[in-house]
């Protein structure tokens, strides 16, 4: 072997040694089977393609290449989102997705892993809106409304971050989805809806126009996976996040479902 194929042979052993490394490191679960539950109405972290019928979006696409590492077998079951949390501390699920933020008063009742996203809130409008730009302006006109899904963050920086810190203000229009609440800004039913970056840029993006997010974020919020208290699948499930980050697969799948997924006509 020449000096030169030498060298390049191991420089090419010192850059894949990580990799390999990281890989062999990963926990082996063994083919268990992992009970995931999802509302399927986050768009596009979760939802039905209307065109197929199938559950698809950003969060079953990072679910299975976790599975795929740490060799876990996923069935997924559905909920509502009122109900998830709580189904998930009562162990009738071993994991919940549904872009759930973390936080102090959900710590209480389940266990989080790692964030595998961070994002802001923003206020998302009508392309036309011209009422206001900011909650400041929003709050100040006592005839706008503002669609949200109870409990979720949106709705409580609605509530204390846009309006009077009053969660039964008549102009909070409580809807049982995220989806729900942009069919309503969209029909002119509310004025205002409250998203998260990542789903708004999405959301923007493919609404031919008719909406457009505005004003600075209001909060950053991580998301995470859900576990019951004390699940020895948090410890895998983390391990699995860092080495997708680290290998840029999170990436892609933000790069597939945010900015070059299209929904069908």
């Amino acid at each position: 072997m020449t000096k030169l194929k030498f060298l390049a042979a191991a420089l090419l052993t010192v850059l894949l040694t990580p990799f390999a490394a990281n890989a062999q490191a990963l926990p082996d679960l063994g083919g268990k089977k992992v009970v995931v539950v999802t509302e399927n109405a986050y768009f596009p972290l979760q939802f039905v393609d209307p065109a197929s019928g199938k559950a698809i979006g950003w969060e079953y696409d990072a679910v299975a290449e976790l599975a795929k590492r740490l060799n876990f077998k996923v069935e997924y079951q559905n909920t509502s989102w009122d109900a998830m949390i709580q189904a998930v501390s009562d162990k009738q699920y071993d994991m919940g997705m549904t872009g759930i933020t973390i936080n102090d008063e959900r710590k209480q009742k389940v266990d989080f892993s790692d964030p595998y996203m961070r994002s802001e809130i923003f206020m998302l409008v009508r392309a036309d809106e011209s009422r206001f730009a900011d909650p400041k302006s929003f709050a100040a006109n006592d005839k706008l409304l503002v669609g949200a899904q109870a409990g979720t963050s949106p709705f409580y920086v609605a509530v204390y971050n846009v309006l009077d810190g009053n969660e039964q203000n008549p102009r909070i229009k409580l809807f049982e989805t995220f989806a729900a609440t942009v069919a309503a800004l969209q029909a002119g039913d509310v004025d205002l809806v409250l998203t998260d970056s990542a789903a708004g840029k999405s959301i923007t993006a493919n609404s031919g126009g008719k909406l457009k997010l505005i004003g600075e974020p209001l909060q950053a919020e991580d998301f995470g996976f859900i576990f019951p208290k004390g699940s020895d699948l948090v410890a895998s499930i983390n391990a699995g996040i860092a080495a997708l980050k680290a290998e840029g697969t999170l990436d892609k799948i933000t790069q597939k479902w945010f900015v070059d997924y299209k929904p069908a006509k």
